[in-house]
């Protein structure tokens, strides 16, 4: 009980659930910069510089997957671990962890606990909080053990690897695959496996299913034969999603087809493999089977347009979430229809959801814009390489067109601000900074306004 209590004299001054995410990850960030600054972290048991162990504690922690040096030879074994433990309390969530602490410790949970945890979970209700992250961390675990265990028969069986080295690459790339991080153990990623759809299809799936988010999950799992009973956050989740796919596909091998540097080179069912891994991957996890230097600028914009898209809320993915682009979409055509209320199916859509919407959006594209700016200001590349790095950065998508090592400090630091954001959200950045929620109590007169 004193553990409890110390932690709410530390956390009380927190008046917000999003304070106390934002302080939870940079706090791990804070502790993986000082562990991998460690030399028994480094295979040559030499001290990394501080910029790289940070650099590489916020792309772990938000499950980023940028590098600036090479993971296999830089990093040693226990370097590894530390990654593929930063990501997987970037995964869960340092509220999640922090509430299964409590659980465990004083056997209930408190209002305060139960705040944070709804936050951190972006459960709906309150109801049953230990419930809802007992089934979270349940279910993580599970995929992450399902993955491991196809990794590892496939390096066995496929590749002659020791039952121990297959394990030990089963299970990190496991954990990375589910939490949308992009780290591997290979020097160039995964396009050694470009045509091994054991490889390829299993990490596919896991990003996808984590992607989704949680709650949509978990409503997916409960009630997957009747989609008319599905809330509006899975259908705009799921059906979003799978036309992403589909489009992302048929736009790179339309694009690609002919390219020597990327989908060219291959027979064509691995073109097929590779074009929709890459749209599978490319709006939130780091994984390339390809060269993505190697794209068509057109393939770069196309890249720029899903990973600022992103994945599914309240799951491992970044970005501004397809539910913000759907629900988005659906202002649109009300507005057009002149239909004085937003609808989707059966439901109507609260205002606060479609302002927070626009909120975030546009949230997002200044500070991309912004930060495109200053990088253009402090690297010599051009626009479309400098936009897709930002991007990938803030979208914790974590692909890159081969720039980032060439990047000076003041620019890597940038970028390290935009993974820390991407991660948290820039609603719950927002939020965090807001000491107290302030209630007008009157209504100024209305005046219309001349739009466009």
């Amino acid at each position: 009980m004193r553990r409890v209590r110390a932690a709410s004299v530390l956390f009380g001054g927190y008046q917000h659930p999003t304070q106390m995410i934002a302080v939870g990850f940079g706090l791990a960030i804070l502790v993986g910069t000082l562990l991998l600054s460690l030399p028994a972290a480094t295979a040559q048991g030499q001290t990394t510089t501080w910029l790289t162990a940070l650099w590489t504690a916020t792309a772990s922690v938000s499950l980023t997957g940028l590098i600036i040096v090479d993971t296999p030879t830089h990093w040693s074994v226990f370097g590894e671990l530390i990654i593929i433990g930063l990501v997987q309390i970037g995964g869960l969530g340092i509220m999640t962890l922090a509430t299964v602490f409590t659980v465990l410790v004083s056997g209930r949970l408190g209002l305060r606990a139960r705040l944070f945890a709804q936050a951190e979970t972006k459960t709906p209700t309150m109801a049953d909080m230990r419930k809802v992250v007992r089934k979270v961390v349940l279910f993580s675990l599970v995929c992450e053990a399902v993955a491991a265990v196809v990794f590892t028969g496939r390096f066995m069986i496929g590749y002659g690897e020791s039952f121990g080295r297959a394990l030990y690459l089963g299970v990190f790339h496991g954990i990375s695959a589910f939490n949308n991080s992009g780290f591997t153990l290979w020097s160039d990623n995964i396009m050694g496996y470009v045509g091994d759809p054991w490889i390829c299809l299993t990490i596919s799936a896991a990003v996808i299913v984590g992607g989704l988010g949680f709650p949509v999950v978990f409503e997916l799992l409960r009630s997957w034969r009747h989609p008319g009973r599905w809330s509006v956050l899975t259908r705009i989740t799921v059906y979003a999603t799978l036309i992403l796919l589909v489009l992302g596909t048929l736009v790179y091998l339309a694009t690609e087809w002919h390219n020597p540097g990327t989908l060219g080179r291959l027979d064509e069912p691995t073109r097929v493999l590779a074009a929709f891994f890459l749209s599978a991957v490319v709006r939130t996890a780091g994984f390339n089977s390809v060269d993505t230097g190697a794209l068509h600028p057109s393939s770069w914009l196309v890249s720029d347009v899903m990973m600022f898209i992103g994945g599914g809320s309240a799951g491992t993915a970044g970005g501004i979430k397809v539910t913000t682009l759907g629900l988005l979409v659906f202002v649109i055509w009300s507005e057009l229809r002149g239909e004085p209320r937003v609808n989707v199916g059966h439901r109507q859509v609260p205002d606060t959801a479609q302002r927070q919407a626009v909120v975030v959006t546009m949230m997002s594209a200044a500070l991309v814009a912004f930060c495109t700016y200053v990088l253009l200001v402090l690297t010599p590349y051009t626009l479309d390489r400098v936009l897709f790095e930002v991007i990938a950065a803030f979208s914790t998508a974590g692909l890159t067109t081969g720039i980032t090592n060439d990047i000076p400090p003041a620019g890597q630091l940038l970028l390290i601000v935009l993974m820390f954001v991407g991660r948290i959200g820039p609603l719950t950045i927002g939020s965090a900074l807001a000491l107290k929620e302030r209630a007008r109590r009157y209504e100024l007169p209305e005046e219309r306004m001349i739009v466009g």
